[in-house]
């Protein structure tokens, strides 16, 4: 009698109740994402959908760095085609943003403080470390002018790629310190100085008009366009060559997908990659360009030596800044001295001294 009323009313022991196996919650998570995928998506405008010989495809959304409806454009391609991989124009320098927040990127964007100016130095150079803040001074300007932090999209890319099961989330540019290295080893020291110069002078207001051309074209990148048009070197290094490296870095991703197994004992396999990328319009082009190739990456990420000049500039920059820190040192100390020694009692004890040394003789 008591089994009858323990079974009307539920069961007697929790551990009868029904279990599901890691194999069926894999199975059971790739059907959701299956499901989820769109065989014909419905894309925004902005994406560019590239394919390999194995039959992997890659989505690559061309945003504007300050603008919100590349923020829509990605979430809505990612939950789009739900991809296996998804790869973002961000290196390990700069994977910070991806976990703060608007407002602190808005502030921290805005500042350019001592410390970031050392750890600029410290990471790329002297030289490489000051064009970085100057460049830092561009976006700090549009930020200010726009009111929005930058890599909105990329943030986003982040957190719709968690939500996907299965997914990837790739960093796919080139370090940022080999690229300044490299920049700033292709410019002559005038050619460093006349870009130096283009960037301090950078205060134009950006009009409501120039806002909504946000929307249609990365602002950031079509500023510095026109900052380096006339230094091919510049370009070169700081665009096309990212442009092979963003397109290196999707290819590697695109490989096939090995698919989750929930044994060891179940065999591999394996099914063409969907892949998504975030990157700057401005690399679209480039990364079309290079796709149908077989590009390598080895040469655009060694760093050259420095010029004896550069080697000059840097020994002459540390003499001078480590000659005014002793010279200071010498000022402060003199002056410390000189109001030490004019304290009364200070007086009184010399005095003294010099009594009892008299006294001595």
């Amino acid at each position: 009698m008591a089994e009858s009323v323990a079974s009307e009313d539920g069961p007697a022991d929790s551990s009868e109740s029904p279990h599901i196996s890691d194999a069926d919650a894999f199975r059971i998570l790739w059907e959701m994402k299956m499901k989820k995928r769109q065989k014909c998506p419905s894309l925004p405008e902005t994406v560019t959908e590239l394919g390999t010989e194995d039959g992997s495809k890659v989505y690559i959304v061309g945003t504007a760095h300050f603008s919100d409806s590349s923020k829509q454009d990605v979430v809505k391609t990612i939950q789009e085609v739900q991809p296996d991989v998804v790869v973002v124009e961000l290196c390990q320098y700069r994977v910070s943003m991806l976990k703060m927040d608007e407002e602190t990127l808005l502030k921290e964007a805005k500042e350019i403080n001592f410390e970031k100016l050392h750890q600029a130095i410290k990471q790329n150079g002297v030289m490489s470390g000051l064009m970085q803040i100057l460049l830092l001074k561009v976006s700090a300007h549009i930020t200010e002018q726009l009111g929005m932090a930058p890599g909105g999209e990329f943030r986003e890319a982040f957190k719709e790629a968690s939500k996907v099961p299965f997914c990837k989330f790739h960093l796919g540019d080139r370090p940022i310190p080999v690229t300044f290295k490299r920049a700033i080893a292709a410019l002559s020291f005038w050619q460093k100085v006349k870009l130096a110069w283009g960037l301090c002078s950078l205060s134009d207001p950006i009009s409501e008009d120039d806002v909504e051309k946000c929307k249609q074209k990365d602002l950031l990148e079509q500023m510095m366009a026109e900052m380096i048009g006339e230094f091919p070197d510049l370009h070169r290094t700081i665009v096309s060559e990212r442009d092979i490296y963003l397109t290196y870095m999707l290819k590697q991703a695109a490989k096939k997908t090995e698919l989750p197994r929930a044994s060891e004992n179940e065999p591999q396999k394996s099914m063409p990659t969907i892949v998504v990328g975030v990157v700057g319009m401005g690399h679209v082009p480039g990364i079309e360009k290079n796709w149908s190739t077989n590009v390598n990456i080895h040469e655009i990420m060694s760093v050259p030596p420095p010029s004896k000049l550069s080697r000059i500039i840097t020994f002459a920059a540390k003499v001078t800044f480590f000659g005014l820190v002793s010279y200071g040192c010498f000022c402060v100390s003199r002056r410390t001295a000189r109001f030490i020694l004019s304290v009364p009692a200070t007086k009184y004890c010399l005095q003294r001294l010099n009594q009892m040394r008299m006294w001595n003789f």
